[in-house]
C-alpha cells in the first residue's frame, strides 16, 4: 500500500519548534518519546513533517517509493517488521535521501553502513547497527500509514523533533496546544544559563 503523503503542520508551527530541545518536550511528559531509539552519531537534529515505511525484513524495497514520495525537510520513519537485526537502511539510501533533502531518518530497527553515515551526517536515529541487511525481493511494504515505534504510534503528517538525547513525535494538535508552554520554558532556560555562567565567570576572576 503506498498512500499520499500527508502534511498537516504548517511551516509556521514547524518554524517555532526550530529553537526547541527534545529534553524542554521531556519537562512535559513522555507521550510521544520514542524510549530505545538513539542518533547515530553526536550532533543530531532533525524536524520536519513525518512520512512513514513499514519494511517485511528482509524486503526493502518500498524505501524506494518512500524516497520518492518524500519531500525536502521531511522525516522518514521506518517501522521494521521481523527480524529487528535486518538493517534497513544504509549509505546508499542516506546518498538518495541527500539528493531528496531529507531531514534525517528515524528506524525502529537496525541500520548498516555505520562509518559512511556518519560521515554523510544525515540525521539517523535507530536502535543499532547490524551487518546483516534487507534486500530487493519484492515489492512488500507500506507507505504512508500507520506504524508503531518504540509503542509509540506515528502518523504520516505529524512532527517529529529530534537531537542527542533522542527524538519525539507530535501530532498538529499536540504540537499546537504545547507550543506556548515550550517557548516559555526555552526562554525561562536560557535567562536562567546565563545567570550561571556570569555567575561562574565571576568566580572566576
Amino acid at each position: 500500500m503506498i498512500a499520499p503523503r500527508q502534511h498537516v503542520a504548517s511551516a509556521a508551527l514547524l518554524d517555532h519548534y526550530r529553537g526547541i530541545s527534545a529534553s524542554t518536550l521531556g519537562h512535559f511528559g513522555d507521550a510521544g518519546y520514542l524510549r530505545g531509539i538513539r542518533p547515530l552519531f553526536d550532533g543530531l537534529r532533525l524536524l520536519g513533517n513525518v512520512v512513514t515505511a513499514r519494511v517485511f525484513a528482509p524486503d526493502g524495497s518500498i524505501l524506494r517509493d518512500a524516497l520518492l514520495l518524500a519531500e525536502p525537510g521531511d522525516v522518514l520513519v521506518i517501522e521494521c517488521v521481523g527480524d529487528r537485526e535486518c538493517a534497513c537502511w544504509g549509505e546508499l539510501r542516506t546518498l538518495a535521501g541527500l539528493i531528496k533533502g531529507l531531514a534525517g531518518v528515524v528506524v525502529e530497527g537496525a541500520v548498516t553502513d555505520v562509518a559512511a553515515l556518519r560521515e554523510h551526517r544525515l540525521p539517523v536515529f535507530s536502535r543499532g547497527a547490524s551487518a546483516y541487511t534487507t534486500r530487493g525481493i519484492g515489492q512488500q511494504g507500506e507507505v504512508n500509514g500507520a506504524v508503531r515505534i518504540a509503542g509509540v504510534e506515528v502518523k504520516p503528517g505529524d512532527i517529529a523533533l529530534g537531537d542527542d538525547d533522542g527524538v519525539y513525535i507530535l501530532d498538529g494538535q499536540r504540537a499546537e496546544a504545547l507550543l506556548p508552554e515550550l517557548l516559555a520554558k526555552e526562554t525561562l532556560d536560557r535567562e536562567r544559563r546565563a545567570a550561571f555562567v556570569q555567575r561562574l565567570a565571576a568566580r572566576g576572576r
